[in-house]
């Protein structure tokens, strides 16, 4: 099968994804979840009109004349109470937030006022709704809040709040399982034998699906072994959404995962993208899950899941959304490339005098940890038979965006 490239291969695995089902959760488990439904306002925000500042209530129909103007002090309104209605030329004391008392249309500022016992003083007149927040203004009866599809924040809740609702419909979150193969690795921290070593992809994959809003499950290591892996394949594909499998999808003889996921009922769309590092990247699917056959060296696993499996979790919750944002910034320094495929290079992002500059790190090794731990971006480096000459622009992801 001929290498697919880097947006044959995500178009492919994003064509024909079903949101998962709704469920409703309490206002403050929203954030980070996608609103599976439109929130419309039941009521105008804000709900009637208020003071925005501390000061006086008046009526600008009662200020005849020049000023300074001298009006009584009668009556006040404070935030969480009723309002009096203001008396024929008068002034209510109001506070922030406070009810607009009836007939009055305006706020002086108490700084622009003279305090005499129950008389106050302003001399600038004061124009109609001056300092009132009116009802509805930011927004009225029957508009669309925040629109399905949308990644709640911070900002998303406290609009919500605002509106009274104390739950929110969002997409259910998707499950993964993650399930490595190899004899070589055991758990961190675990004693193992001659030629072992710590297993570590599980661990970083799980944060990266967590930050894409998935609940996630790691699976007993799977060894080298056609039949142990069928099972434990099989095994892991119960109640999971997404199966991510780790090593074994290459060719070499002790590669057993792509033909174990076969015998497991997975069909298999492709296996390989034309991109450094993760070339060899399975991508199938059961009647329940969608599986990714991921390479098991860590920065192959972890870049081949940020560009692949995170858009295809968002797209499971029906972010509308679902693939990071590219920005362009400025290469650092001259930059060797791939000639046959998009390399995704570990990167440091930077402003340097007031634009966007990228510095590739050193260590682009499939195997190194130390580049993807000093890393915030990915920088996209096009194939070509020439280096890429310092400060020409080039596609950046952030980590952080995806």
């Amino acid at each position: 099968m001929a290498m697919l490239s880097f947006d044959e291969a995500r178009a492919r695995i994003l064509a024909d994804v079903a949101r998962l089902d709704d469920e409703t959760v309490p206002l403050a488990r929203a954030a980070g979840r996608v609103l599976a439904r439109d929130l419309v306002a039941e009521s105008p925000l804000p709900r009637f009109d208020h003071s925005a500042m501390d000061g006086y209530a008046v009526a600008t129909t009662d200020l005849g004349g020049e000023g300074p103007w001298t009006l009584p002090v009668m009556g006040e309104s404070a935030a969480g109470a009723g309002s009096p209605p203001l008396a024929p030329c008068a002034a209510c004391r109001i506070f922030t937030g406070a009810p607009i008392p009836s007939r009055a249309d305006a706020v002086v500022m108490q700084e622009n006022v003279r305090r005499d016992g129950d008389a106050s003083t302003f001399d600038a007149r004061p124009r109609a709704m001056q300092h009132v927040r009116r009802t509805g203004e930011d927004m009225s009866v029957g508009v669309r809040a925040i629109a399905a599809g949308t990644r709640l924040g911070a900002g998303h809740l406290a609009l919500a709040a605002m509106l009274d609702r104390a739950e929110l419909v969002v997409a259910r979150r998707p499950v993964v399982t993650i399930l490595s193969t190899g004899n070589e690795l055991r758990t961190p921290g675990s004693a193992g034998g001659e030629g072992s070593i710590p297993e570590s992809n599980s661990v970083a994959l799980a944060a990266l699906a967590e930050q894409a809003g998935a609940t996630v499950r790691i699976a007993p290591i799977a060894r080298d072994d056609a039949e142990a892996t069928v099972a434990a394949i099989l095994d892991a594909l119960r109640g999971t959404d997404l199966l991510l499998t780790v090593g074994g999808v290459s060719v070499g003889d002790h590669d057993l995962v792509r033909p174990a996921l076969e015998r497991a009922g997975v069909t298999l769309d492709f296996w390989r993208v034309a991109i450094k590092p993760g070339k060899p990247l399975a991508v199938g699917r059961t009647a329940s899950a969608r599986v990714l056959g991921l390479p098991g060296n860590p920065a192959s696993a972890m870049v081949t899941f940020a560009v692949f499996g995170l858009p295809l979790l968002r797209a499971m919750q029906g972010d509308a959304r679902p693939i990071a944002p590219l920005v362009s910034a400025r290469l650092a320094s001259v930059q060797k490339r791939s000639p046959d495929r998009l390399e995704l290079a570990r990167a440091t992002l930077d402003v340097v005098d007031g634009a966007l500059v990228v510095r590739t790190h050193g260590n682009q090794a499939s195997g190194a940890a130390t580049s993807l731990a000093d890393s915030n971006a990915l920088a996209m480096l096009p194939p070509g038979d020439a280096p890429l000459a310092a400060g020409a622009n080039v596609d950046v992801v952030r980590w952080s965006d995806l």
